[in-house]
Order: structure tokens, then sequence, then C-alpha cells
């Protein structure tokens, strides 16, 4: 018998049940992502009662979103270099640095349009 076809719903269920698998190792593992989990909500929440237009509070929400992308780019960056090897190797630390980069460049960023868009509510 050959390889079982799976209707497009059959997947679309595996596939989301793939990705809760990846978000609830990365909350597992990771604290800096548990941290970001337990932020983002009332952060969300501030955005959304803000007094801005449609597309500020959606683009805090989209820098909130990034955050939490970065994290999980990280964690596979890590998980992919930690099981090719636990050797110490110049690239290996070069690939986790850079994923470590990503994540900071996604926070300064929500930062800056955070303030840029907060600074406007007040003045």
């Amino acid at each position: 018998m050959g390889p079982r076809i799976m209707n497009p719903l059959q997947r679309l269920i595996r596939a989301f049940g793939y990705s809760w698998q990846g978000l609830c190792a990365t909350y597992k593992s990771e604290w800096a992502f548990r941290v970001e989990v337990f932020v983002a909500p009332p952060m969300a929440i501030i955005a959304l009662l803000l007094p801005v237009s449609l597309a500020e509070k959606a683009l805090l929400l989209t820098t909130l979103a990034l955050v939490l992308l970065a994290e999980l780019a990280n964690t596979a960056i890590e998980a992919v270099v930690n099981r090719i090897s636990d050797e110490r190797h110049e690239l290996s630390g070069k690939a986790k640095d850079i994923g470590s980069a990503m994540v900071l460049v996604a926070l300064v960023n929500a930062g800056i349009v955070w303030l840029l868009i907060l600074w406007g509510c007040v003045f």
C-alpha cells in the first residue's frame, strides 16, 4: 500500500499541531520567550486602547509579534547548531550570536516604534 494521502484539512490540522509543539517547546526551554509571552498580552491591550489610528495600533501589535518571531527563529537556530555538534566552533558561535542579534534588533525596533507612537499621543 502506498503513502496515505491526506486531505487539505488533515494537513492543516497536522501543521497546526507541529506549530503548537514548536511554541510549547520554545516556551518550556527559553526564559526570554516566556517573559515576552507574559509581556505581550498586556502590551497588546494597551496598544488597542491607545487613542491612535488603526494603522498605528497595527504597527504596535506587529512589533510585538516580530519580537516573538525573532525569539522563535533564534531558538530554532540554537537547536540546529546544538544538534550538529557539542564542540565549540567559530561558525556555531557566529550563528548563535546572529540569532541573538536578531532578537535585539526586534526589541530595539519595538521600543523605538512604541516610543514614537506614545510620543505622538502625549505631544
